[in-house]
């Protein structure tokens, strides 16, 4: 039986294809205005990338903050959820997630892919993608590059400021002051890393901990964060499709 998940985001859509305990097939877009579209359109990509037809699919569901926009999903259920099943069914070991998104961050705490508690932050961009993007754009840098150029830093920069907007400001003014643009991209990891700790400090840290979320593929907020948080960090090969992921191991158990 083939089962599919499909997370619809802030900034990217994602759908897993899973066949028993087996990834078929995946795929990460960008969202459009119109979210049913976006859903269908990631749907028919992971099938022509698996070369499948609809209707060898028996169940869908969604996830996401978008998910109640998949009409053709049978059940909706919560990005909390579907990324502690998803990250355990790669990790079995893990005992805490923490997710990075476009626009929210969230803790959780994890025993055999349950949900035992968790803390999230989805009223301020500071500790999420949305964060990383502006910093970038203040550095005219690609997002993407910042892990990389953290990890050639001999030391931070502060970023002292909760909110994104003035942070932007500072880093602007360290900017004009001449300061080195990999002390500042690791201030900005390191700043990030702050906001999830204090996130994760209401939930508590057990080990294994696995990132996820398209942040986890940054190098210098991983580091931050393992400083940080005194523990190393796991990271899945493709840790933007988790909760995708844990949708679909949701609908192949129904």
């Amino acid at each position: 039986m083939i089962s599919a998940g499909i997370d619809i985001g802030s900034l990217t859509a994602k759908c897993v294809l899973l066949e028993d305990s087996r990834i078929l097939a995946y795929s990460v877009q960008k969202v459009r205005p119109k979210l049913e579209e976006t859903a269908e359109e990631v749907f028919q990509e992971t099938l022509k990338i698996a070369g499948l037809k609809r209707e060898e699919v028996f169940r869908v569901f969604s996830t996401g903050y978008g998910r109640s926009r998949v009409r053709f999903a049978e059940k909706a259920v919560t990005e909390i959820t579907c990324h502690a099943v998803g990250a355990h069914f790669l990790i079995p070991t893990v005992r805490t997630v923490i997710d990075i998104g476009g626009q929210d961050s969230k803790v959780i705490a994890v025993e055999n892919g349950r949900v035992l508690n968790f803390a999230m932050n989805d009223k301020c961009s500071a500790g999420t993608g949305r964060f990383l993007e502006v910093m970038a754009a203040a550095l005219n840098l690609k997002v993407e590059k910042l892990g990389e150029i953290a990890l050639k830093a001999s030391k931070k920069i502060t970023i002292s400021s909760t909110c994104t907007v003035f942070a932007e400001s500072e880093v602007i003014s360290y900017i004009s002051a001449g300061e080195r643009v990999e002390e500042i991209v690791a201030g900005i990891c390191d700043a990030i890393a702050s906001r999830i700790a204090a996130l994760a400090s209401r939930v508590g840290v057990r080990e294994d901990v696995v990132l996820t979320g398209g942040v986890a593929k940054n190098l210098g907020v991983k580091k931050a964060l393992e400083e940080k948080l005194g523990v190393k960090i796991k990271v899945p090969e493709e840790p933007q499709i988790v909760g995708a992921l844990g949708a679909a191991v949701l609908a192949m158990r129904g």
